[in-house]
């Protein structure tokens, strides 16, 4: 059995799911906003957010676990009643698996679970894996033929990149990475192989 990677404090990740045997997670567009909603509520004060995109049957993030120190407990909430003693990042991600699990299955009058049970992460070590994973992420919806340029998907952190609109992103660091939001867009606008990371993407 694969060992998974422990989401440690200050550290970045590429943090993927899908759901269960290749069904859909994303029916229709409330879908979509509700894990926003709920991404912003369980991972936000734990997490600062680099990139994402949602698609229908399985999303990506590329986040860094904040330091214990830039963490607020009365911020934090929970899928369960009872307060952890312990505040784990990765139990974060499972309380926002539960809570959207539970919102589509009472929507739709279904059982059972939504995403696949151990959600996938890899750890980001450099600056050039970091730039190709935000390419990637946001190319992901031109990959799989939804659009044919990712700033026509409605559904990933691209826009967000390029626009001056309020956003948790960290814009500003992730732009810096590539010089400038002209830089950002150039990078963005060809056409990169990732050949060299395939072994890091989680797909």
């Amino acid at each position: 059995m694969e060992q998974k990677v422990a989401l440690l404090h200050g550290n970045y990740y590429h943090i993927y799911n899908r759901g269960t045997n290749g069904t859909d997670i994303f029916l229709e567009p409330e879908n979509y906003y509700h894990f926003l909603r709920l991404y912003a509520k369980y991972i936000e004060p734990i997490a600062d957010t680099y990139a994402w995109c949602l698609m229908k049957n399985h999303f990506h993030v590329l986040v860094r676990i904040k330091d214990k120190t830039e963490i607020n407990e009365n911020e934090l909430s929970y899928s369960t009643i009872e307060k952890p003693k312990v505040i784990e990042p990765y139990r974060q991600f499972s309380h926002l698996f539960n809570a959207y699990t539970q919102a589509i299955n009472k929507r739709y009058k279904r059982t059972g679970c939504l995403f696949g049970r151990n959600f996938q992460r890899k750890l980001v070590t450099t600056e050039d894996y970091f730039r190709k994973l935000i390419y990637y992420i946001h190319n992901n919806p031109v990959h799989h033929g939804f659009v044919k340029q990712m700033g026509c998907y409605p559904w990933s952190s691209y826009e967000s990149m390029v626009t001056e609109k309020p956003t948790l992103l960290k814009r500003h660091d992730v732009l810096g990475f590539y010089g400038s939001k002209e830089d950002f867009i150039s990078y963005h606008g060809q056409e990169h192989h990732v050949n060299e990371i395939l072994n890091l993407i989680i797909e």
